[in-house]
């Protein structure tokens, strides 16, 4: 069976877990989250920790299902008590990012400014005008934002440019060769 599901989620003080039937709620300091989880899974909620059961079936979905499980309800109580982010960086000339009144105001080598705005739950910040910071309590839905801002200018392959997640290896490809290397005269 999944080793990560046999793990138990550990509940912080400031964090409520409630469970009815296949229904899960997800309270601490910086919001809450609900969940509808499989019906097959067993879940077991105490005070200080959430456990889920081994499925009866060793069918290979509902082994899927077990550490998924247990990650998914692990991904909520880690964002209602610390949150999540992702970094992303912007690069090229003249590319830049404005925040103001939760609306994103991106710079990146169209003949207009892209705006974009937050959906409900995330924060979008620019400590500097090529970086930008995805904050929330859903991890989901950050990935899902960060995707979005990515594939507004997808970070192209001969010089790099482009918006792409911190720490990211683009592969650049090489240019074309001069006219001197195979040219007949």
């Amino acid at each position: 069976m999944s080793r990560v599901g046999k793990l138990p989620v550990s509940i912080p003080k400031d964090v409520t877990v409630d469970m009815k039937s296949n229904h899960i709620t997800v309270k601490g300091p910086k919001g809450g989250l609900e969940r509808d989880l499989h019906p097959q899974m067993e879940i077991e909620v105490t005070s200080e920790h959430v456990l889920v059961k081994e499925p009866k079936s060793r069918d290979r979905v509902f082994r899927g299902l077990y550490g998924l499980t247990r990650t998914l309800i692990y991904n909520m109580v880690k964002g209602v008590s610390d949150g999540f982010e992702k970094n992303l960086e912007i690069r090229g000339i003249g590319y830049r990012a404005q925040v103001a009144n939760n609306k994103l105001t991106l710079f990146v080598g169209y003949s207009h400014p892209v705006e974009y705005t937050a959906p409900a739950g995330i924060a979008i910040e620019a400590p500097k005008p090529t970086i930008l910071v995805v904050k929330g309590i859903d991890k989901e839905l950050v990935g899902a934002v960060a995707a979005e801002l990515r594939f507004v200018r997808k970070p192209e392959p001969y010089k790099g440019k482009g918006i792409r997640y911190e720490g990211e290896q683009v592969r650049t490809k090489v240019g074309k060769a001069g006219a001197g290397a195979g040219a007949k005269k």
